[in-house]
C-alpha cells in the first residue's frame, strides 16, 4: 500500500507544502487529492479558522524506492561457512600483517584473533589508538576491508573480517541507540519529523532496528550513498 499523509494548511497551497516537508519530496512524487477547500465555506462556520485537508501519497514508483532503501539498510549478509583449512590459512595471514603491523608503531597494540562460523573477529587494544578509529569509525572500517583482504588471500571463499578496536562499536552502537530513543521521544512530544545527519549503512541499520517495534514512529531512508540519512516520523495511519 502507497504511504499516504493527511496534511493541514490556511491555504490549499501551505497544506500542500507542509505534507511535502513531512514527506521530504517534491511535489512531482506525490499525488494530491483535496479533502476540505478553503472555497466551499459556509455561512455558519465564516468566523472559524480557516483550514484546508489535503492527503498526499506517494506514487507508487517512489514508495518502491523507499522500501528497496529500507530492505538495502536493513539486509541481512548471506553467511559462508568457512572450512577448517580456510580457517587456519585466514588466520595464519593476519598474524602475519598484524605482526608486522604493531610493530611499526610507538604505541603498544595488542591483538586478539577469534574464529567464527562465517567470520573471523579481530580486535586491537591498547593506548592511544583513536587514530585507528578515526572520525566516526572512518579508519577502522577501512582497516577492516583491508583485513578482509588480507585474510583471503590465497583462499577461494571470501574471507569476512570483523574488526574492533578498544570496543569502539560497542560503545558506538549504544551512542545510537540512545539517539534513536531522544529523537523518537522528540518526534512524539513535537509531532514533527527529524532528519538525522548523513550515516553509513551499518550506523543506519542500527537505528531502524531500535525503532522498528516502535508504536508511534517509524524510519525512513532517503538520498544517496554516501549522504544517505534517516528521517524519523509519526506513524500515519493508512486505511
Amino acid at each position: 500500500m502507497a504511504k499516504s499523509i493527511i496534511s493541514e494548511g490556511k491555504t490549499t497551497n501551505e497544506a500542500i507544502e507542509n505534507g511535502l516537508k513531512k514527506l521530504n519530496v517534491s511535489k512531482r512524487k506525490v499525488d494530491i487529492k483535496v479533502l476540505e477547500n478553503e472555497d466551499k465555506r459556509s455561512f455558519f462556520s465564516i468566523l472559524s479558522p480557516r483550514i484546508v485537508k489535503v492527503e498526499l501519497t506517494l506514487k507508487e514508483d517512489e514508495q518502491d524506492k523507499e522500501n528497496r532503501g529500507e530492505k538495502k539498510d536493513l539486509k541481512v549478509k548471506k553467511e559462508i561457512i568457512l572450512s577448517e583449512e580456510e580457517k587456519e590459512k585466514s588466520i595464519a595471514n593476519l598474524k602475519k600483517f598484524l605482526k608486522e603491523f604493531s610493530e611499526n608503531f610507538s604505541e603498544k597494540i595488542e591483538y586478539e584473533i577469534q574464529e567464527k562460523d562465517n567470520y573471523i573477529h579481530v580486535n586491537l587494544k591498547g593506548e592511544e589508538l583513536g587514530f585507528l578509529i578515526g572520525y566516526r569509525g572512518e579508519t577502522l572500517y577501512n582497516m577492516q576491508t583491508i583485513l578482509s583482504a588480507i585474510a583471503g588471500k590465497g583462499i577461494q571463499n571470501k574471507i569476512r573480517v570483523i574488526l574492533d578496536i578498544q570496543d569502539y562499536k560497542q560503545k558506538r552502537e549504544k551512542t545510537l541507540e540512545e539517539l534513536a530513543e531522544k529523537v523518537a521521544n522528540t518526534v512524539v512530544r513535537t509531532k514533527k519529523s527529524i532528519k538525522l545527519e548523513p550515516m553509513k549503512a551499518y550506523e543506519r541499520k542500527i537505528i531502524h532496528t531500535k525503532l522498528q517495534q516502535h508504536p508511534k514512529v517509524e524510519t525512513t531512508s532517503i538520498g544517496e550513498e554516501p549522504y544517505r540519512k534517516i528521517i524519523v516520523s509519526l506513524k500515519t495511519n493508512k486505511k
